[in-house]
């Protein structure tokens, strides 16, 4: 066998550089012009002589590099420097300044100038040099600010998922508790999902699943005000719609004037007796699963909290439960992405018990991580909705005869 050496890989392609040139001497810019060619640089050249035509220009051109001369008819000195920065903040500036300005060039480059060159004393190997590793250090630091943002969006992540996702208060409960939060968008902060489980001093296992109307910080924050407030309630013996109209009291004083709502589910686990008490303010009623298979309950609904002015009745409604079982409270993230067919359709809940019933047997948690993988391939970004899911799995053994 004849060895052979391995087919080097191919070279990078050579970069094109948008470049934008702001000066206002013509041979000056001519000369620039000329020095770029020489250079053998790739690029493309757009010409301003003021500041003012400069914006215009970044504004539509998404340049990479800009030779920005200090001495403009509209601006001067490092006023130039910090405007350009303010226009195109991720764009490489490289000043130009004169043979008699010694300290001009460091002063541009603490103004936020990636590089300087005296004019009269730049030839095409200097001018190569400087474009490219401007331009590298420009998208090297942008690549660090969007890094850092991302660590930022987790930690922020992280306080906001103790708040709106806190471990489960069991002491004797035998029931399996799973919940899963994901938010809607890559990268988004959490929104406004909630939800909760307490066994209280009687014995009873006690639930919440809740939704605040809105993304981003403001209904984060009410989430975790609602989601703290209700095991402080359920705890201090609250139930039903008593703990309803507190938590709308709370809701309207804690949103000011922000038109913010919620709407939420209230579940409380009875296992001696084989049932679960339900309260819905304007929420998704619960899923029951069976061995027959898994299928809506019945329930009354009330009016979510925080749309119109009290007094609201929540009506309470008694599903009578199975020995060995599961009940699925979920938001509204995980039902309105699109089902995935050519209609566009939404997937809806006659979409999603259609899917449950598709999905292979399995642990609840691989059963939910499961459905929420299947339910966003099917919407496939289109709908970006934060989605929370709350199940509540047992068996209770058939008394000693």
């Amino acid at each position: 066998m004849i060895a052979t050496e391995p087919t080097p890989p191919p070279p990078a392609a050579e970069p094109t550089y948008r470049v934008l040139l702001i000066e206002d001497d013509e041979a000056d810019a001519l000369l620039v012009e000329e020095l770029l060619h020489d250079t053998g640089l790739q690029f493309t050249l757009a010409v301003t002589t003021t500041l003012a035509d400069a914006r215009v220009e970044l504004a539509r051109l998404q340049a990479d590099c800009v030779l920005l001369d200090l001495h403009l008819p509209d601006v001067s000195g490092m006023a130039g420097v910090t405007a350009v920065r303010e226009s195109a903040p991720h764009t490489a500036v490289i000043v130009l300044t004169g043979l008699s300005e010694k300290q001009a060039g460091a002063d541009a480059m603490a103004a936020g100038a990636q590089d300087y060159l005296v004019k009269g004393k730049v030839d095409a190997d200097l001018l190569r040099r400087t474009v490219a590793y401007a331009v590298y250090r420009s998208q090297t630091e942008r690549a660090d600010a969007l890094a850092q943002a991302a660590r930022l969006r987790a930690a922020e992540n992280a306080r906001l998922e103790r708040g709106l996702l806190p471990q489960p208060m069991l002491d004797t409960s035998t029931v399996t508790v799973t919940t899963r939060y994901l938010p809607g968008r890559e990268q988004a902060l959490l929104g406004g999902d909630f939800l909760d489980v307490v066994e209280g001093d009687e014995g009873l296992l006690h639930a919440v699943i809740g939704d605040v109307s809105g993304h981003g910080p403001d209904a984060a924050a009410l989430g975790v005000c609602l989601r703290i407030a209700w095991r402080s309630l359920i705890l201090g013996g609250h139930r039903g719609a008593d703990l309803l109209r507190l938590l709308e009291r709370l809701l309207i004083a804690e949103r000011g004037e922000q038109p913010l709502f919620a709407t939420c589910a209230l579940l409380t686990l009875d296992l001696t007796a084989a049932t679960a008490t339900v309260h819905l303010a304007g929420h998704d009623v619960p899923l029951l699963s069976t061995v027959d298979g898994t299928r809506e309950t019945e329930a009354a609904y009330g009016m979510a909290l925080g749309i119109a002015p009290p007094p609201h009745s929540w009506p309470a409604t008694s599903i009578p439960l199975p020995r060995t079982g599961a009940l699925t409270l979920y938001t509204d993230g995980l039902t309105e992405g699109h089902d995935g067919t050519s209609t566009g359709g939404r997937l809806g809940t006659e979409g999603l018990l259609a899917l449950i019933e598709q999905l292979p047997p399995s642990d609840p948690a691989a059963h939910i991580d499961l459905l929420i993988k299947e339910t966003r391939a099917r919407n496939a970004g289109r709908h970006t909705d934060d989605l929370a899911v709350l199940r509540l799995d047992w068996h209770t053994p058939p008394p000693p005869s």
